[in-house]
């Protein structure tokens, strides 16, 4: 906004004024939106940047990665419908013989609101089970939360793409 719209206020008669009070509070909204969408696509990309972590911490086994990425309180919904505490998950990640050799995602989406972001795609797990190599996909959602100056992850569900 350029002086212009100030002038109006500032000198204007009482129509001059108004417009000129519209046009500051209209470039403030626009400059408010701009800064609301940089803000909701940083966290976005923070978003991101945390499943791709939680991935990799999977993969490699590395409870302490994904003990930092993890509310205490988490509901984790797997596959087959079992529910788990942060707890009982972590004990079944194993940090010397991980099962998975890749843990990727092949699409994803974040939805944010406000202080909550869900996140919402498909990955693909490839490992060995029982001897036996496996390939599978799966639709997650995840809920994350900003939390005492960090995004957490408080809720987690994961169902098979049979198709």
């Amino acid at each position: 906004m350029g002086p212009p719209a100030l002038y109006f206020v500032l000198t204007g008669d009482g129509k001059m004024k108004s417009i000129g009070v519209l046009l500051i509070l209209g470039c403030a909204a626009v400059s408010l939106l701009r800064a609301q969408d940089d803000s909701e696509a940083a966290t976005q990309s923070k978003i991101i940047a945390l499943e791709k972590a939680w991935n990799q911490a999977y993969k490699l086994g590395d409870r302490k990665a994904l003990d930092t990425l993890l509310d205490d309180h988490i509901v984790l919904i797997n596959d087959d419908g079992s529910v788990q505490s942060k707890t009982q998950f972590l004990s079944t990640v194993k940090p010397t013989n991980s099962q998975e050799q890749q843990v990727a995602p092949e699409s994803m989406s974040v939805h944010v609101f406000g202080k909550t972001a869900i996140a919402t795609g498909i990955f693909r797990a490839k490992g060995t089970e029982a001897g036996k190599r496996y390939v599978r996909r799966e639709r997650f959602v995840d809920t994350w939360l900003f939390n005492s100056g960090k995004w957490v992850c408080v809720a987690t569900n994961a169902t098979p793409v049979l198709h």
